[in-house]
């Protein structure tokens, strides 16, 4: 199997220190990482939980994919991040069955991740982010 476990949730937030206030007093949660992603105009804090994290999402910039998707859809879930042992060769494999994906190689991620995403259009409405740690 190519997807090894779930590796985040991510929200997109109008508000990021709201809405960690918000996980921290109503669940306990505390953030483990958080990051400024300049490439990808959003600013990212990872609550952890058990194995894997929520990562809540607000963009730094108006033309950030965040941005436009707070826009279109308002707040919510944005993608799943499935970890993955090797970006390259799960993405080559999405791609060498004929599904469209945003990216044509992997990229650098947060926390240190190598990082690829597949087209929600051909993944039934979901936005997949392939995560290899």
């Amino acid at each position: 199997m190519m997807l090894t476990e779930i590796d985040h949730i991510a929200i997109a937030v109008h508000d990021l220190d709201a809405a960690v206030a918000y996980y921290e007093s109503t669940f306990g949660c505390v953030v483990a990482h958080r990051e400024l992603i300049e490439t990808d105009g959003v600013e990212e804090a990872l609550l952890k939980v058990a194995d894997s994290y929520i990562q809540l999402l607000t963009p730094t910039r108006d033309d950030s994919p965040v941005a436009k998707y707070l826009e279109r859809k308002g707040e919510g879930i944005h993608h799943v991040g499935y970890r993955v042992d090797d970006c390259a060769a799960a993405l080559a494999q999405v791609i060498a069955q004929g599904y469209k994906t945003i990216d044509q190689a992997p990229r650098p991620g947060s926390r240190g991740t190598t990082v690829a995403f597949v087209h929600p259009k051909t993944a039934f409405g979901t936005l997949i982010e392939l995560v290899q740690e």
